[in-house]
């Protein structure tokens, strides 16, 4: 049996108009191929569908039964098709965004009430991880994109895994300080300002960024004394309110506005806390797409 949706269309249209004239005209097509693939339905399923005499055009019981299927069957293929052409432009589905704590403080909250608001069919859930946990994550298919700052990963060890990594946002590195700290009275510092306080950082095995930052102040001509490290940019903040010391964090950090710490710029060549998006380089990923659109509507590209 060969029977085609083009057939039941037909079919559809002669039983709905009750005209073969009428239904060849809702179709644009000429009366004879209607007739034809009328009858070369009739033939393959092996009955009767309409009952014609001179006077009267009336479905059969057959008919009537396939007319109510067939509505059916064609009002679910759309339904299909149009489900396809919303998940091929990234409008359904799910997608797991990896993320280091601090860039929630940052833009990334508003990034994703857009993408909620332009894509409400899409499921969306955050992971906070660190960066090497993101990139085994990423590498695992746990997670579709990850967000973490400097220092950016190498180009050939992005090529090997075959990912890419992007530029979001750009930001500085600033300085909390206690607010009862004597260069808290300061509008800027110098890195080499905090030369002999006690530092504290995230922990040095959690991901690069730590050594960067620690690099950035021997670039800055001293050696930091780590005095703690912390799991979260949050405890941190405690420690450093709590006069214990000093941290280099993101500027949008200062957005929490926690007590008793205050946020210095760096006055000279400040330590770049730039922001970057990575995410699997072979993956044809609409959702991901849809969301790299949003983040970068100047390279937008409209799925096909």
């Amino acid at each position: 049996m060969s029977i085609d949706l083009k057939q039941l269309r037909y079919f559809l249209a002669v039983a709905e108009e009750k005209s073969f004239s009428r239904a060849a005209e809702r179709l644009h097509i000429s009366q004879p191929p209607l007739s034809q693939q009328i009858m070369k339905l009739e033939s393959e399923l092996g009955v009767r569908l309409f009952t014609r005499t001179t006077r009267s055009f009336e479905l059969t019981v057959a008919g009537k039964a396939l007319m109510v299927e067939a509505a059916e069957l064609l009002a679910k293929m759309r339904m299909t098709i149009d489900t396809i052409r919303q998940i091929d432009r990234g409008e359904v589905g799910r997608l797991r965004v990896g993320i280091v704590g601090s860039a929630m403080w940052g833009p990334i909250p508003g990034l994703l009430e857009q993408f909620q608001s332009q894509y409400p069919r899409v499921t969306w859930t955050i992971h906070e991880l660190g960066p090497n946990d993101q990139w085994e994550a990423l590498r695992a298919r746990q997670i579709d994109v990850g967000f973490w700052r400097e220092p950016k990963i190498e180009a050939d060890v992005l090529k090997q895994a075959n990912m890419r990594q992007d530029l979001c946002f750009r930001e500085n590195v600033c300085v909390a300080i206690s607010e009862k700290h004597p260069l808290a009275r300061e509008a800027s510092i110098e890195l080499a300002d905090i030369a002999n306080e006690p530092m504290l950082t995230l922990h040095l095995d959690q991901s690069a960024e730590p050594r960067y930052l620690i690099q950035c102040c021997v670039n800055a001509g001293f050696q930091p004394t780590i005095f703690q490290e912390a799991a979260e940019p949050q405890t941190l903040l405690a420690m450093v309110g709590a006069g214990l010391g000093v941290a280099l964090l993101p500027e949008t950090t200062s957005r929490i506005g926690w007590p008793g710490v205050r946020f210095l710029p760096v006055k000279t060549n400040p330590p770049s806390a730039n922001l970057y998006i990575s995410y699997p380089l072979l993956d044809d990923a609409p959702v991901v797409r849809a969301f790299l659109n949003i983040l970068f509507p100047d390279k937008a590209t409209t799925a096909a």
